[in-house]
């Protein structure tokens, strides 16, 4: 013990760090911190982003087609009287479709290939509205030839009738050929069937005929004979002339012609 307590402490040696194996600690260090400036890097390159850009609208898109809410499915129509809406839905061709599909200008095309329709006008809105206005084409008269029935717009074009139409003047084609595709009553015909009938309100119905034009069955018997063109006033004032002479004298006609109203005829009964 007296030993131990006589001995002084031993001085170590100074400890001196080789300037080698500072050198190798920071070399060391700057080879941890690489794949850190690396990955950073990588992380914020322009070709990154954009692939990620591209995978958030692959997703989007994805979802809004997945979703129901995005697919036409109520599809109103405004401006129809004697079309149905459904015939209009259903020739658009809109009814379920998604709205990415939809293309208005070719849906408003295809409506205005239904005979009578004028116009048409197809608007979306998102995320699923859709609105179809139409106008159609009113007839002014009514044509029916082979036991059917079509519309007379005021071009004279010939439409399939899709209503009754108690107001319309009938004119009544006596002849046996079917209606042809795209047929037009020849003008100086509708002008002078409208003519008679705004003469005489009471004629509801007319006969036409090639090659002897418009006709109607007078109340009192006969068959009166009238042609075609606007002249109908001049051609009036002579029939009921003839009509005044011929009851005058106790004659009934079979018929009457004012086709020429410069050289009218009749032929009486019995004759």
């Amino acid at each position: 013990m007296q030993h131990m307590k006589a001995s002084g402490a031993a001085a170590l040696p100074k400890i001196v760090v080789p300037r080698a194996a500072k050198k190798r600690r920071r070399r060391n260090q700057r080879r941890y911190r690489l794949p850190t400036e690396a990955i950073k890097k990588l992380v914020t390159s322009a070709r990154w982003l954009s692939l990620a850009l591209l995978s958030v609208c692959i997703w989007a898109f994805v979802m809004v087609g997945q979703d129901e809410s995005f697919y036409l499915t109520s599809i109103p129509v405004t401006g129809n009287k004697t079309i149905s809406s459904s015939d209009v839905v259903s020739k658009s061709g809109l009814a379920g479709i998604h709205i990415f599909g939809a293309d208005p200008n070719d849906a408003a095309a295809q409506i205005k290939q239904i005979p009578g329709v004028i116009s048409a006008t197809v608007v979306l809105e998102w995320p699923n509205k859709v609105d179809i206005q139409i106008a159609e084409d009113s007839p002014i008269a009514l044509w029916e030839q082979n036991g059917k029935s079509y519309w007379i717009n005021e071009n004279g074009l010939l439409i399939q009738s899709r209503s009754e139409s108690a107001d319309l003047l009938v004119i009544k084609a006596e002849v046996g050929e079917p209606v042809e595709e795209q047929a037009y009553v020849a003008q100086e015909v509708l002008v002078g069937a409208l003519k008679l009938r705004n003469l005489r309100p009471n004629i509801d119905r007319l006969y036409f005929k090639p090659g002897i034009g418009l006709s109607y069955q007078d109340g009192r018997g006969w068959r009166a004979y009238f042609g075609s063109g606007p002249d109908m006033e001049q051609k009036l004032v002579v029939y009921e002339t003839i009509v005044e002479d011929l009851l005058s004298r106790a004659v009934t006609p079979a018929y009457i012609s004012v086709r020429n109203q410069a050289k009218p005829y009749y032929m009486a009964n019995g004759n």
